[in-house]
């Protein structure tokens, strides 16, 4: 009997580590697609010069510093896990929300590189001194990613090469769709990419106009639903400071009005974004 159990025990010990000893190259792709997205993310954010290993680890080392000073200032356990869970997706969500803040503020920017683009191409430059042209005459917040392409573009000579680079630099689904343009203009030539371009910047101003408007007109509701969701935590902090209230926390039931809460509010946070989001363009050529 005790060689059975062993052999059953050592057998689920292989089966819990078989994914990590012997990984499928299916697990493999949805891996390296999560690191491509989050390496997406930091680069819409500002920040693609950061490593991924670099941004895990400050998200532990404020999530144990977190949990810590909250358990010796307050003492409530269910609160220690709330505070070191909150401080560990924190810097993903400033990440995101800083990408979609840029991805905002380049919604407005696009038209004018696009303008620029067909200046350059109608004064007779060629498509590679054209975008290169943009790293001096286009908007000061794509500057800097049309200078790596300038450098590139010189070191190699290969646009193809240059592009994708750009692309990732960019990282925004409108860069995707003009940069693309332009490659098949380059390969297969087209005497209409000064009307293809107008057209795309005409429906850029278009769609950035829209979605101001609308998110103007949001703004008010959202703010509205994060206050109601801070509101009750701000409270329940303060409460906790009282050595009665910590104590009472502590207990069974305590811990479970608190993650009770915890579930409710970010369920509620959740819809409220899901309900009041825009769609978003998707990056089709990455």
């Amino acid at each position: 009997m005790t060689l059975v159990l062993g052999s059953l025990l050592g057998a689920g010990l292989v089966l819990l580590s078989a994914p990590f000893l012997w990984p499928s190259s299916r697990s493999g792709r949805r891996g390296s697609r999560l690191t491509d997205g989050w390496r997406a993310r930091l680069a819409q954010a500002g920040m693609g010069g950061l490593p991924l290993s670099v941004f895990a680890t400050v998200s532990w080392v404020l999530a144990v510093a977190a949990a810590a000073l909250a358990e010796a200032i307050l003492g409530v356990r269910a609160l220690t896990v709330v505070a070191g869970v909150l401080w560990l997706i924190l810097p993903s969500l400033i990440v995101l929300w800083r990408a979609r803040a840029r991805r905002r503020l380049n919604r407005t920017v696009w038209p004018d590189v696009v303008d620029h683009l067909v200046s350059a191409v109608r004064s007779g430059l060629a498509l590679p001194d054209a975008v290169s042209s943009l790293a001096q005459s286009g908007p000061v917040l794509t500057r800097v990613s049309f200078a790596e392409f300038e450098r590139d573009y010189r070191a190699t000579g290969n646009f193809g090469y240059s592009v994708d680079k750009l692309k990732s630099s960019l990282a925004d689904p409108f860069a995707d769709r003009l940069l693309e343009t332009l490659r098949m203009a380059r390969e297969v030539g087209g005497s209409d990419l000064t009307v293809v371009l107008r057209s795309l910047s005409s429906w850029l101003r278009q769609d950035a106009a829209v979605r101001a408007e609308v998110e103007a007109k949001q703004s008010w509701v959202v703010n509205a639903a994060r206050l109601g969701v801070a509101a009750p935590w701000i409270v329940l902090v303060l409460i906790s400071t009282r050595p009665e209230a910590a104590q009472a926390f502590n207990t069974a039931a305590g811990t479970v009005v608190i993650l009770g809460g915890l579930t409710v509010s970010v369920l509620a946070y959740r819809v409220m974004l899901a309900l009041g989001r825009l769609p978003e363009e998707r990056r089709w050529f990455q």
